[in-house]
């Protein structure tokens, strides 16, 4: 079985421990050997990837660097919070990456769409035709379990911790004909809706916009409390997913999703012209 899915918590304390040692300067191995640990135990505590974090193992690194309160404090509460299981723990099978812990302790969403409805607005019928489509090779209980993961994705949006979401989609998204006619009122309805609440800022970039800064593909930019993890741009890809995290990277990408938001149309005319749009399909 693969490893449980960090938790960004877990990225946090990552983060921070290697920071640490760094600023020791000593060496994994040197570390390893001052804490009697085997090097891969640390190595799997730096990177994340430990399925198990043991605060008295972080106090322990946190007295050979010398950490001093209030960030000693700080730290060995980040290890215990970093051991809660997240929901998509249920569905370890399906997820494989980071995006549903990105997704689930961001403040910010803000997610360019060049030819799909997002994910945490499409309606089950969309889901699976979706999935059928990118995943041909699938049985029905395949499909079926993607989509009920995919469902449960969607509980972000009612959340207590506030969340906002900033989407842009390109027209292809919402005129490309998913699952039929009556799948796609009922997405075009769905969308309208949620992006009528408070917590969802949508617009649409028509075609006749011509070039603009999108034109690469799809990218998410996640972003969270200051004193949790810098921001993350993430982008889906058929051989595998991109985290991008260095400050120029991420710069780029926030960059051109504010080009986007220029380029698109406002708020209400994106929610006119998807009105319009649904009428069009009866």
């Amino acid at each position: 079985m693969a490893d449980p899915i960090p938790t960004v918590r877990q990225y946090r304390l990552a983060q921070d421990l290697r920071e640490l040692r760094a600023g020791a300067k000593m060496t994994q191995e040197q570390v390893a050997a001052s804490m009697d640990w085997h090097v891969s135990k640390l190595f799997r505590l730096e990177n994340a990837r430990s399925p198990r974090v043991n605060w008295l193992d972080i106090q322990g690194l946190l007295d050979l660097y010398g950490v001093a309160s209030p960030q000693r404090e700080a730290l060995i509460q980040l290890a215990k919070d970093s051991k809660k299981r997240g929901w998509w723990t249920t569905y370890q099978d399906v997820f494989t990456g980071s995006f549903v812990a990105l997704e689930d302790e961001a403040h910010l969403i803000r997610y360019y769409s060049s030819e799909l409805v997002p994910g945490l607005f499409q309606t089950e019928s969309y889901a699976r035709a979706v999935i059928q489509a990118l995943r041909p090779s699938y049985d029905s209980e395949s499909v079926e379990r993607r989509v009920a993961a995919r469902m449960a994705r969607q509980r972000v949006l009612e959340r207590e911790k506030p969340l906002h979401l900033d989407f842009v989609l390109n027209e292809a998204a919402i005129r490309r004909n998913v699952g039929g006619r009556e799948v796609m009122i009922e997405q075009l309805q769905t969308l309208h809706q949620v992006a009528g609440t408070s917590t969802a800022t949508l617009r649409l970039l028509p075609f006749h916009t011509g070039t603009h800064a999108g034109m690469e593909g799809a990218f998410t930019v996640f972003s969270f409390p200051k004193e949790l993890y810098p921001d993350v741009v993430y982008i889906e890809g058929m051989m595998g997913d991109l985290y991008l995290e260095s400050s120029e990277s991420v710069s780029r990408y926030r960059d051109a999703f504010e080009n986007l938001r220029q380029s698109a149309l406002p708020p209400s005319d994106t929610m006119e012209y998807i009105d319009a749009l649904a009428r069009e399909f009866r």
